[in-house]
């Protein structure tokens, strides 16, 4: 099945690309550990979109999963945290954050229908690198505990957000909607991927 992703969904994908990287990190200038943590996950266009395609996959698998995987990426993310913050070396982190993007986009798009186990699985391993990258990026000055619950909260009103998407399954048209949008998520996934590759060369 060939996916159409239209005009204007195509050009906030090249929008979101072109932006720097380093920007979706670096939030030390934002006082007090839970604003800070809110704002890290939201303004990381490649932890944005995982967390929203993670919420759109369990609609789209349904019932337990439409609420088990929104649940069990901030619990495991929250364990990797703390691996962040203590310092405890994970391989290529930011590579395998982009992997997640293009794997989870591309479960999307392809309405991809793994067993729950098997899904959840998955999301659990991507959420421990997204947790690491939000721990070992803890700005100095914020409290480690409020930082934490700030970025949980903020993964779960993500993947809310791709609940609510993923109700759009319930019309043919938006079932084109959405497969155009995981094709989008992983074809940002790619962008990062590259840059995540090239910065290991």
């Amino acid at each position: 099945m060939s996916l159409r992703i239209p005009r204007a969904l195509a050009t906030a994908i090249v929008s979101f690309a072109l932006m720097q990287p380093a920007l979706a990190h670096e939030q030390t200038g934002v006082a007090g550990g839970v604003v800070s943590g809110l704002l890290h996950p939201v303004t990381g266009i490649d932890h944005l979109i995982a967390m929203v395609a993670v919420g759109i996959w369990g609609a789209q698998l349904g019932a337990p999963a439409i609420w088990i995987l929104p649940i069990t990426f901030p619990l495991v993310m929250a364990v990797g945290g703390v691996l962040g913050v203590l310092h405890v070396p994970l391989p290529m982190p930011e590579v395998m954050i982009a992997i997640s993007a293009v794997i989870l986009g591309v479960a999307v798009a392809a309405r991809l229908r793994l067993p729950f186990s098997a899904a959840a699985v998955v999301v659990a391993i991507f959420a421990i690198f997204h947790g690491h990258a939000h721990g070992a990026e803890l700005p100095r000055a914020a409290n480690a505990l409020a930082y934490g619950v700030g970025f949980v909260t903020a993964t779960g009103l993500l993947h809310l957000l791709g609940i609510a998407i993923g109700a759009l399954t319930r019309w043919p048209a938006g079932e084109r909607v959405i497969q155009g949008l995981g094709a989008g998520i992983a074809g940002i996934g790619c962008y990062f991927l590259a840059q995540g590759v090239g910065a290991l060369a």
